[in-house]
């Protein structure tokens, strides 16, 4: 924690930035104490700046600006104390918004009209979507933990299945939108703008689940679309653990213009507060970066390897991973590299060889409850149990296929892929590839995976169905990943045709056949470099943390249940956050969500998500808690959708709203 700083800083809240339609945008502003003109940059996320990403916020804001980059932290449109409707995600007028703000902070008489954009999740999907509208004072962004492709690798869908996700996500936005401004900051309008946000509050899911396919919808703010239009640099981030890790080296090999890659051992965080480990400086590696595009300063930042990518050494699969990672840093000139290997192995009735041998098949016809130690699609890592555990037990629930021991270590970076021949008995299937690496002594720990309804096996916009008996192809990339195998491990890829709770089930078991000899794994396989020992990192450095009370702890929970007499499995997700009181703005929060999933082993139209989310803010004259609970169930032809909200004041309910859903499974 660094308490001095090259400048003193200066913080404004709220700023206010009123847009041409007339609506009031909430920021707070750190800006260096200086006579000079200093570049800012922005942040804009839905998640309350005041009390929902004050800790985070004031880590790192504050560091910035005593190093001389402003920094705006934005309310978007709806959200936290600015005005407004938030009527869902990325949606155009969002990006229009930025586009106004980045001009508003450029003609500051302070600012040298230089912006930047900068942002985890959210705020990563919309930084990349700006930069793509080419705002003439935006010179440089830095996404985490993203994505290029709305469709392909956000919450919603994954392979063309559908994301259990996606429903967990759009609880927890029903509180975010539903919750009231804060009073020290918009007066006495704000039980007014409360009871506006209460009537058009509405599970996002009502929209989600209408687009199965990668529609117009999807490819609205999938910079995908057109890699072109983005010409600013960008420099974009992720960890390993993270299911947002594969953005990076997309961007690395499609954008044009200047940019950087940093993929490290850590979830969803950001690099110098997050977990697992190692930390690293990343703010003094974002200041460089700043400073070289939005000031001017040669800071040598654009030296640095094009790809920097932490490989994991050996370590034992656990449910959370504290405090740090095996590994060490490597750096790639390029992307795609031409020094990585695309090794082929053929998945043979023996196992994984490197010669083809033709004869035979292999089949698996997995139970629903396939999926169960496979972790969780957005797990947070730290002390939460969400990580992908021992594989033992998925393994003997799926098709699997091994080397030998390998008689040398092996470095993958980079995606692996598979080729598969296959026959299947019912016309709607999900396929899930694990790659995993095998201890000598059984252990089997999960590297990377991919998934595909192999409905969409030519096409996320126009699925069909499976050919039933009649054999076809099916390729398929798996995840991102930087791993080094250690000698005597094996490698095995397991293939399944269930991945709960991770995907919604398809209606029926089906059997999946493997025509042995005739199917491949191809694997990027990386030499050590010279470069890498020269890939270094500062230590990790924050600002001084916002002053907390705690008043109750909170803590992280997984339950897995197997009721043996009905065959029902039940996975609980307890996540209570506390009740913690911002000493310096006199706000207390408290928030909690579970998530409860359950499904019969031979009946998948059995698969039942509950999740339940309540967050209470007591600021100013204001105390007001919303609960939402959304569950969701389906029969062969539909998915029947239910959702309910409550607000509350002081304990009295003071609004509720609730509709069920009946949509139709279009392949999914």
């Amino acid at each position: 924690m660094r308490t001095e700083f090259p400048f003193e800083v200066e913080t404004t809240d709220p700023h206010w930035i009123v847009l041409a339609d007339g609506t009031p945008i909430a920021a707070t502003l750190w800006r260096p104490v200086t006579e000079a003109k200093v570049p800012v940059v922005v942040e804009m996320v839905p998640y309350r700046r005041r009390d929902g990403t004050v800790a985070r916020d004031l880590d790192m804001h504050p560091w910035m600006a005593g190093h001389g980059v402003a920094y705006a932290r934005i309310d978007i449109r709806g959200a936290g104390d600015s005005g407004g409707d938030l009527a869902d995600e990325y949606l155009p007028r969002e990006q229009e918004d930025a586009v106004e703000i980045i001009g508003h902070l450029a003609a500051q008489a302070w600012c040298n009209g230089n912006v930047g954009m900068t942002g985890i999740s959210w705020g990563g999907f919309n930084a990349l979507q700006v930069a793509a509208r080419r705002p003439p004072a935006l010179k440089a962004i830095i996404t985490h933990c993203a994505t290029d492709d709305r469709y392909a690798d956000d919450i919603h869908y994954m392979g063309g299945a559908l994301l259990t996700e996606q429903e967990m996500w759009s609880n927890f936005m029903l509180v975010k939108k539903s919750m009231a401004p804060d009073p020290q900051i918009v007066g006495g309008t704000w039980r007014g703008m409360w009871e506006e946000r209460l009537k058009t509050t509405r599970s996002l899911s009502e929209i989600w689940l209408t687009h199965q396919r990668r529609d117009a919808y999807w490819k609205q703010g999938s910079v995908c679309e057109d890699f072109s239009a983005i010409e600013c640099a960008v420099m974009a981030v992720c960890g390993w653990e993270d299911s947002y890790k594969s953005f990076v080296a997309r961007l690395l090999e499609n954008l044009p213009g200047p940019k950087l890659g940093i993929v490290g051992p850590w979830s969803h965080a950001y690099p110098c507060r997050g977990a697992p480990g190692p930390l690293i400086g990343y703010l003094q590696e974002a200041l460089r970066w700043w400073k070289h595009w939005l000031g001017g300063e040669d800071t040598g930042i654009m030296k640095e390897p094009l790809y920097r990518a932490w490989i994991t050494g050996e370590e034992r699969p656990r449910p959370f991973y504290l405090p740090d990672h095996a590994g060490s840093w490597a750096g790639e000139e390029e992307w795609p590299s031409p020094r990585i290997e695309r090794r082929t192995l053929h998945l043979n009735a023996a196992g994984l060889e490197i010669e083809a041998v033709a004869g035979g098949t292999r089949s698996i016809r997995s139970p629903a409850t396939a999926g169960r130690d496979c972790g969780r699609w957005g797990g947070y890592g730290g002390s939460c149990p969400d990580m992908a555990t021992d594989q033992r037990r998925e393994d003997g629930l799926a098709l699997c296929f091994d080397t030998p021991p390998l008689d040398a270590d092996l470095t993958l970076l980079g995606a692996p892929e598979i080729d598969l021949l296959v026959t299947v008995d019912e016309p709607h299937v999900n396929l899930a590839a694990r790659l995993c690496d095998v201890y000598p002594d059984g252990t089997s720990a999960l590297m990377t995976y991919g998934v595909l309804n192999l409905s969409h096996r030519d096409s996320h916009e126009h699925p069909t169905p499976c050919p039933v008996g009649t054999p076809f192809r099916v390729r398929l990339k798996l995840n991102d990943l930087g791993r080094t195998i250690p000698k005597g491990h094996r490698i095995r890829l397991a293939l399944s045709n269930q991945y709960w709770p991770i995907l919604w089930p398809q209606p029926k078991l089906a059997t999946l056949t493997v025509m042995a000899g005739e199917s491949a794994l191809t694997l990027p396989v990386r030499p050590p470099s010279p470069r890498d020992e020269e890939v270094r990192f500062e230590g990790a450095e924050t600002a001084p943390p916002v002053p907390t009370t705690v008043f109750e702890e909170g803590f992280d929970r997984r339950i897995v249940t197997d009721d043996v007499g009905s065959g029902l499995q039940t996975i609980t997700l307890t996540s209570d956050h506390g009740r913690t009181r911002y000493d310096d703005r006199g706000i207390t929060v408290a928030s909690a969500n579970t998530d409860v999933m359950s499904i019969h082993a031979d009946d998948p139209l059995s698969a039942t998500l509950v999740t339940e989310y309540r967050w209470a803010i007591a600021s100013g004259e204001a105390d007001t808690e919303s609960i939402a609970h959304t569950e969701l169930t389906a029969d062969e032809t539909h998915f029947t959708l239910s959702w309910r909200l409550e607000a509350r004041e002081r304990g009295r309910l003071v609004h509720s709203a609730s509709a069920t859903k009946r949509i139709r499974r279009d392949f999914a």
